[in-house]
């Protein structure tokens, strides 16, 4: 049946559907639903060399709970096993299927709703043979089922193809990862896809940097259609922009430096919700305006914060722009002083000086404004901000994803303290001045009345 999916969709077009699908026979349906290819989202297709000219040897598919991994992988195995394009040139007869227990590999890769019995049409299902944890295709092909508890379990065995499943939870994942590179030694190019949630753990953060690993991402959203809506709605409202949900939801890759100022944990425990901020005696605007424009100019960093009368600073936007010139992003800022009906914009001036100050004029003349000058570094700017974080003196109402990163990735380098990209932090630049003028600076900033 080829080009059945766009058949079907002229028809569809020309309200002939229902006709077209009433003749599909059982076995025409069947065939419509394992055809894989047709309905795989592209994060869900084995990476194209000729696309990409990557030779990978690893397939790494990192996604949100319920993103489609585990179908991923199972359809690779199958395209291996039975040696179809574009998976393969001709079958795979030997393949390691790895989970964190035999359980795992039993319940998920191979019996699971999206697993290896699945996947298959019937008339190519391999059989499962559990007391000999293997599974034998009509074609002699095998995939031989391991423990990542075992490692050693992986010595003598070879193999031309794995499928690894959330090798982030693996207890000893180095050590297993290891034992299977000495054994994947058959045919001309043997490989290995990884299917997993990301955690921030050593091996996979190396193989993410291996210019032999081919890098898939999905996040949970991207999988709605074979999901409950009332998941989607509860999970993502609760956990969307946190360290979990970006994590466990988003499938992004969340680090933190062990020498930093501030960690994933103290933010989330300083976390509440936005719509839980009491009433707020002073507002602030804080700005870390940039020295230049254009594509290689650093961020405006911009950040909206308030003190209640409990003298905790609750922060309530991050309204940072990228690469705009000056009279934008002092547009924004005007906007955002009269949206949140502030006290003050704080403006950083060592760098521009005057000009910052003027341009914010040109936006808006009625403005008030309070110039601050960094007189120290920012280590040393940012140290008593934290241990108001430390203190719990200091909310976020919501999530801040992008400045969370800034704050996790903020510590010592070679050149002094800062960002290990090496870019200026401008987002926390502008957090730590809207802390300090609330919390730790002389109380200069005027107040508006509030209603």
């Amino acid at each position: 049946m080829p080009n059945w999916l766009d058949v079907l969709l002229d028809c569809a077009r020309d309200g002939e559907e229902k006709k077209v699908i009433a003749r599909l026979t059982e076995r025409d349906i069947e065939f419509m639903l394992s055809d894989w290819l047709s309905w795989a989202r592209p994060d869900q297709r084995p990476p194209d060399v000729s696309q990409t000219g990557l030779a990978w040897t690893v397939w790494l598919v990192l996604g949100g709970r319920g993103a489609g991994k585990t179908r991923t992988g199972a359809e690779w195995v199958r395209g291996m096993a039975l040696g179809l394009k574009p998976f393969t040139d001709h079958p795979v007869g030997r393949i390691a299927l790895i989970g964190e227990t035999q359980a795992d590999v039993r319940d998920v890769m191979i019996e699971g709703v999206s697993g290896l019995l699945a996947v298959h049409r019937r008339d190519e299902r391999p059989q499962w043979q559990a007391s000999r944890r293997r599974i034998e295709w009509p074609n002699g092909a095998i995939a031989q089922t391991f423990s990542a508890e075992e490692p050693d379990g992986l010595r003598g065995p070879q193999f031309g193809a794995a499928w690894l499943d959330e090798l982030a939870k693996w207890r000893r994942a180095d050590e297993t990862f290891d034992m299977l590179q000495f054994g994947l030694r058959l045919g001309q190019n043997p490989r290995q896809t990884i299917t997993t949630t990301p955690r921030p753990i050593p091996l996979l953060k190396r193989l993410m940097a291996d210019p032999a690993t081919a890098l898939s991402r999905a996040a949970t959203r991207s999988n709605a259609y074979h999901l409950a809506p009332s998941f989607l709605d509860a999970i993502v409202k609760r956990y969307a922009g946190t360290r979990l949900g970006r994590q466990e939801l988003e499938g992004e890759w969340i680090d933190e430096r062990g020498d930093g100022l501030w960690s994933r944990a103290l933010l989330e425990r300083c976390r509440e919700d936005a719509t839980a901020v009491p009433p707020l005696q002073r507002l602030v605007l804080a700005i870390d305006p940039p020295a230049s424009s254009g594509r290689l100019a650093d961020r405006c960093g911009m950040i909206v914060a308030g003190l209640d009368c409990n003298k905790i600073v609750h922060v309530l936007a991050d309204a940072t722009m990228a690469q705009v010139r000056p009279h934008v992003w002092a547009a924004r800022a005007a906007a955002l002083y009269r949206d949140y009906q502030a006290d003050a914009i704080v403006i950083e001036v060592n760098q521009g000086g005057e000009m910052v100050e003027t341009v914010l004029r040109e936006a808006d003349p009625g403005l008030a404004i309070v110039s601050v000058r960094a007189m120290r570094g920012k280590m040393l700017r940012a140290e008593p901000v934290a241990l108001l974080y430390e203190q719990q003196r200091v909310r976020h109402a919501g999530a801040y994803p992008e400045l969370e990163d800034e704050m996790c990735d903020f510590g010592p380098h070679a050149d002094g303290w800062g960002l290990s990209s090496g870019r200026s932090p401008d987002r926390l630049d502008a957090l730590v001045w809207a802390v300090t003028a609330l919390a730790l600076g002389p109380k200069s900033i005027p107040r508006v009345r509030r209603l």
